[in-house]
């Protein structure tokens, strides 16, 4: 088998026949791909959608995505790990082709990521939004810690990182006691090697994953941003599911700190005030809006500053909640994709 793909699922029917349709369409040999849903107790038809597509059904008792993906990591039998999020479509015949060929040719590479979001401009509203900033979070933007191309300044991350520029990507190393990006999920690959060495808990936390192997061995690891994207559908159109999903991405910051191995202190001292300033002062939040309008016009853009809104609104909360331990794991008993 040469790559597992591991799609952390829970009541996701929604979404999910359109995940794995893009996926069988591949130009890459089905006998060396395997599919692998890590389940999270679904009630809706998202099993019976995995059945019909051959996938691999595991159970995933704690319900997170994290958790989704440990389990799947450990039954993968692939040389190549490829986390896929079941609101994900692969855009291209030869998106996973165009993978494996650069880690074949290149085995110092430990992983590939999309370097951007494919836009859509078919796509939902919210959808278009996190395209075009390159974020589903706007605190990721804010503080440079984004790991995706934007229309804004055109970047793939605020950070300094050293970098080649090569045909069909961008190589990349991280170094040892630095600030990394969020590296991780949404079409990310990783050499499964890598992953099963490192995967010391019963949550996979990517950044973390590769985090631990650089502060272990005290080395550089190289990786690749490839020059395509991946379509993440996101929150199509839906405030209300923007709201719900941020909650969750808060909530869960906050209350699995105790099982993560990233020390995210290294952004949060200067991020938080900066996110806090520039969204409180709305001169920074409007300036990048009608920046981003005027690279890539789309009415989407106006969304930004009620996005920065509803993200300080909820880590204010839950931040709180956290101090003063009032701060509980999300019941995901009737979560929907």
């Amino acid at each position: 088998m040469i790559i597992s793909i591991i799609i952390p699922t829970l009541n996701a029917a929604t979404v999910l026949e359109t995940c794995l349709k893009s996926i069988r369409r591949q130009n890459f040999s089905k006998s060396l791909t395997e599919i692998i849903i890590a389940d999270g107790g679904s009630t809706d038809n998202t099993l019976k959608i995995a059945k019909k597509y051959h996938a691999k059904i595991v159970k995933n008792p704690l319900k997170t995505a994290e958790a989704g993906k440990a389990v799947g990591v450990k039954v993968a039998t692939g040389k190549y790990v490829a986390l896929i999020d079941s609101d994900n479509i692969l855009p291209t015949k030869n998106w996973l082709k165009t993978n494996i060929n650069i880690l074949e040719s290149n085995s110092s590479l430990i992983g590939t990521e999309p370097i951007r979001f494919t836009y859509r401009q078919s796509g939902g509203f919210i959808e278009r939004y996190s395209a075009l900033t390159g974020v589903n979070d706007p605190y990721a933007f804010i503080t440079d810690i984004y790991d995706r191309q934007n229309f804004i300044n055109f970047k793939w991350t605020g950070l300094k990182i050293n970098q080649i520029n090569k045909k069909e990507y961008l190589e990349i190393k991280l170094i040892p006691n630095s600030i990394i990006p969020t590296i991780g999920a949404n079409g990310t690959i990783f050499q499964a090697s890598f992953l099963k060495k490192n995967l010391t808990s019963d949550y996979l936390f990517d950044i973390d994953i590769i985090t631990h192997h650089l502060a272990t061995t005290k080395k550089p690891i190289y990786f690749a941003k490839v020059k395509q994207g991946i379509i993440h559908t996101f929150c199509e159109s839906s405030i209300k599911k923007f709201i719900k999903k941020q909650n969750r991405r808060i909530t869960d910051y906050f209350y699995y700190q105790k099982f993560r191995q990233y020390d995210w202190s290294q952004t949060n001292q200067t991020g938080i005030l900066k996110f806090i300033l520039y969204t409180v002062l709305i001169i920074p939040m409007l300036f990048d809006t009608f920046r981003g309008f005027f690279h890539k016009p789309d009415l989407a853009w106006f969304f930004h500053p009620l996005a920065c809104f509803i993200t300080l609104y909820l880590y204010t909360i839950n931040s709180l909640k956290f101090k003063f331990r009032l701060l509980k794991e999300l019941n995901r008993n009737q979560w929907q994709q």
